[in-house]
C-alpha cells in the first residue's frame, strides 16, 4: 500500500531541491523568528526590574542583553572574536 501511495506522488514533490542547503537562508530565518522574541523578552524583564526598583539588576541585565543582542544580530561577530582571541594568544590564525 505504501508503494502505491508513493507512486501516486508527482516527482516534483519528491525531488530534492536543486540548489541544495542554504545556511545563510536558515540563519536569516532564525534571526527573523527569534529576534522579535528576544526583544520582547528583554523588554518585559527590563520593565519588571524598573518597576521593582532593582536598578543594579536592571543594569546587569541590560549589559547582558546588549552582549547577547550583538552576538545575535551581527552575523560575523563570532568569527571575528575568535580570530582576535587567537591572535591575542599568539596562535596562527591561517
Amino acid at each position: 500500500m505504501l508503494h502505491h501511495l508513493m507512486a501516486s506522488i508527482p516527482i516534483e514533490i519528491m525531488a530534492a531541491p536543486e540548489e541544495g542547503f542554504d545556511p545563510d537562508g536558515l540563519a536569516k530565518w532564525l534571526r527573523g523568528f527569534f529576534g522579535p522574541l528576544f526583544l520582547v523578552t528583554v523588554s518585559i524583564v527590563a520593565i519588571f526590574f524598573l518597576f521593582t526598583r532593582e536598578i543594579t539588576r536592571f543594569a546587569q541585565f541590560i549589559v547582558l542583553a546588549i552582549g547577547i543582542g550583538v552576538v545575535f544580530y551581527v552575523p560575523s561577530i563570532i568569527e571575528t572574536a575568535a580570530k582576535a582571541i587567537a591572535t591575542a594568544l599568539g596562535v596562527d590564525g591561517s
